[in-house]
């Protein structure tokens, strides 16, 4: 079947032979060969975390089976709602069906490894950005978005625990919060890597959790972030390691134009000083290896949008081969958008503004699970890129999502025949790639919303304290 279809293209990319395999799958769900159970198996094992091999409840099973929980929402991500999937799933298939008693289903869950599904994640994210095309990247570079983001989860001891709720909310009144920092590609809109830690505390800021992230970026990687991560350490130290930086200079740094060799209007070439001091974070010996000045290029140009008043940018690059215009530097910039998008997807489609799970061990174990399946998701969309010829960042993340979840339960049971399931899948191609985004000339909308919300207000005292309150009003 997948011969069949790659042939009938007239352009075609060998590269990208996996993804199409994994997309046009006849054995199970449109990416069941990406993440198979030999993948899991081997990596599961690398990490000591198989489990159940002669049960219902195998790490294969689990994997998929969580997977399933965090790319639904509503009633169709509960605990028990899993447990009718899998039961549906050994029926359809002739296994024995396990309980609808979801205790063993969660006591299985909990076993998964957290080290495991990262690896997972991160190996098929990296996968697909090594074969991606030549034209989705930027000048045949890799380019990396970078972006910080937060989350909340269950008021739970061990949660506040780990990571505690906002300072200025009142003990039992608030939720545990988590900060995380991303890395994303700008080619295939994955996540390749992410750093968690609590909101708030000693190098728990976003720059702490940047550092943390370095090994994701390579030589000859080029990293673009906004103006909060713009420092000298941290362009000399990722410069140290041979990624570029692109960043909107920090707001407490100042432009002089009339310094440095001037390229052309506002934009010219300068040298920042390394601090005299070490930073509290950084050992001596790392700080001796920062060089002491480091050449950089600031460009200053207008953003100007009809209606709206029009913002100056200030942008710093370490890109200062004078054959890339001031144009260009602009529109690499430019890209940095794409990381607030892709986060808003993650959070609102896959529910990562706020995890289910009651311990620490398991949000980290669900947010896992869920970036593997916003990556498994991405290379689906890419993979009907290649066949439709497009660019994955075309394909609309929700639609690919709604399609892939429609055929779900039919393409995993293996119930359809060879012929409709050809047809099935050649279809959900064809649709994934139909639904495309980013193309809206001129859209401006409020942001404001028609529908009023409940009228119930904040929780302002513990939910014990207004118990007591209201049965003593009713006494």
């Amino acid at each position: 079947m997948v011969g069949n279809l790659s042939e009938s293209q007239s352009e075609g990319s060998s590269s990208f032979q996996l993804i199409l395999d994994s997309f046009l799958s006849s054995a199970g769900l449109p990416f069941s060969n990406l993440l198979s159970a030999e993948r899991i198996a081997r990596i599961f094992a690398r990490h000591n975390g198989l489990f159940g091999t002669h049960g219902v409840y195998s790490t294969a099973v689990m994997v998929w089976s969580f997977l399933g929980q965090v790319l639904r929402d509503g009633k169709e991500a509960s605990c028990q709602s899993a447990v009718a999937r899998v039961m549906t799933y050994c029926q359809l298939t002739g296994k024995i069906a396990p309980t609808a008693d979801t205790r063993n289903y969660c006591r299985a869950r909990a076993k998964l490894s957290v080290p495991a599904l990262r690896e997972l994640s991160g190996e098929i994210a990296n996968e697909l950005e090594e074969a991606a095309e030549a034209d989705w990247l930027w000048k045949g570079r890799h380019a990396k978005l970078i972006d910080g983001f937060t989350f909340t989860m269950p008021d739970t001891e061990l949660n506040q625990d780990e990571f505690p709720q906002q300072s200025a909310q009142s003990p039992g009144c608030g939720l545990p919060i988590a900060r995380a920092v991303a890395v994303l590609s700008l080619a295939t809109a994955c996540v390749l890597y992410v750093a968690i830690g609590p909101y708030k505390g000693k190098q728990t800021g976003e720059t702490a959790l940047l550092r943390k992230l370095f090994a994701a970026l390579k030589p000859s990687d080029v990293a673009i972030f906004d103006r909060y991560y713009c420092s000298f350490m941290m362009i000399a130290s990722l410069l140290n390691q041979g990624t570029d930086v692109c960043a909107r200079l920090h707001h407490k740094r100042r432009a002089d134009f009339r310094r440095g060799r001037r390229l052309g209007k506002y934009d010219h070439l300068v040298s920042w000083t390394k601090p005299i001091q070490c930073p509290t974070w950084m050992d001596r010996v790392t700080f001796e290896q920062i060089p002491e000045t480091i050449l950089l290029r600031e460009v200053r140009y207008n953003l100007v949008e009809r209606g709206r008043r029009t913002q100056s940018m200030t942008v710093v690059t370490t890109l200062i081969d004078e054959a890339l215009t001031k144009e260009e530097i602009a529109e690499l910039y430019g890209f940095r958008w794409n990381a607030e998008l892709d986060l808003r997807s993650i959070k609102d489609t896959l529910n990562l503004g706020h995890l289910r799970c009651k311990s620490p061990a398991m949000i980290r174990c669900e947010l896992w699970t869920t970036l593997l399946g916003y990556n498994l998701i991405r290379t689906t969309a890419a993979g009907a890129a290649v066949l439709h010829e497009k660019r994955p960042r075309q394909i609309s993340f929700t639609a690919t999502c709604q399609l892939i979840l429609s055929a779900w339960m039919n393409t995993a049971c293996g119930q359809l025949e060879q012929q409709k399931l050809k047809a099935l899948c050649q279809t959900l191609a064809d649709q994934i790639a139909v639904c495309e985004v980013g193309n809206r000339p001129g859209r401006i909308e409020p942001r404001v919303i028609k529908r009023r919300r409940g009228t119930y207000p904040l929780m302002q005292q513990p939910r014990q304290v207004l118990r007591d309150r209201l049965r003593n009003n009713t006494t």
